[in-house]
């Protein structure tokens, strides 16, 4: 059996930024066995598989070791292949998830995707924590990711995390997030937890920090950008309890997985 694949740098304007994401169609779901083991051969951050079903398709989301609830990249990564190498022509595309219904819409040389939005609440900075990322934290708060506050960009951008360290402390995904002069935030995002030491550019951890930054700066459109190696820019609307995310994509590489 032969399977299609395409790999895509999300949240990218070139090809070697952004986030890369497999993508993988499916005319029936093969066992989860397989798809996750294709996920670790692929040994990206994420591998997306989508069925077509009446209304739209059914797209989930693979690390190299477990399904995720939520991808924002590899939902982008997705949305590209779909209206640049497979021929769809409506304005909006609705994938069915286990976060519920994913809306995403062709806007310009882009993709808005519509999110679920997930603000965290304020906690206690977790034991350990400023140790294993190496910069001194102001502030915790939690929701799906526990995001911490540190006082400028330059302490996110110089972080140097002891990863073993980091799998030790609960719940095991972080953003590490400040203002920025040139962006309203910038961010780096660790899921060791998924088995991602450090993911280049994260669409479901823009759900948690831009309602956070959205209700600090009192705004709701706010520019956000990835300091990761890669690096990566997304355009965050808050709007009551949905994120809309603006990115863009590039097809890095097309194939075959002989199985």
């Amino acid at each position: 059996m032969e399977l299609d694949i395409y790999q895509i740098d999300a949240f990218a304007d070139n090809v070697f930024e952004g986030n890369p994401a497999a993508v993988v169609p499916l005319d029936d779901w093969l066992p989860d066995d397989q798809l996750q083991a294709i996920a670790a051969e692929n040994n990206l951050a994420e591998t997306a598989y989508f069925v077509p079903t009446q209304d739209g398709y059914h797209l989930r989301w693979f690390t190299p070791s477990v399904e995720v609830p939520l991808c924002g990249h590899a939902t982008l990564a997705t949305s590209f292949v779909l209206y640049s190498e497979l021929g769809y022509d409506q304005d909006t595309i609705t994938f069915e998830t286990k976060s519920g219904s994913l809306i995403v819409t062709r806007e310009g040389d882009g993709l808005v995707m519509d999110f679920p939005a997930s603000p965290p609440t304020p906690c206690e900075i977790p034991d350990g924590l400023a140790e294993a990322l190496g910069v001194t934290l102001l502030e915790a708060h939690e929701n799906s990711f526990c995001l911490v506050v540190c006082d400028n960009e330059d302490d996110v951008k110089n972080a140097t995390p002891d990863l073993a360290a980091l799998k030790t402390i609960a719940p095991g995904d972080f953003i590490l997030t400040a203002r920025s002069k040139d962006y309203d935030f910038v961010s780096r995002c660790f899921a060791p937890s998924h088995g991602i030491d450090e993911d280049p550019v994260t669409g479901s951890a823009h759900c948690v920090s831009a309602p956070f930054w959205a209700e600090r700066l009192g705004k709701t459109k706010l520019h956000a950008r990835q300091v990761s190696k890669r690096g990566g820019n997304i355009l965050c609307t808050v709007t009551k309890d949905r994120v809309q995310l603006f990115g863009r994509a590039k097809l890095y590489l097309k194939g075959k997985i002989c199985l």
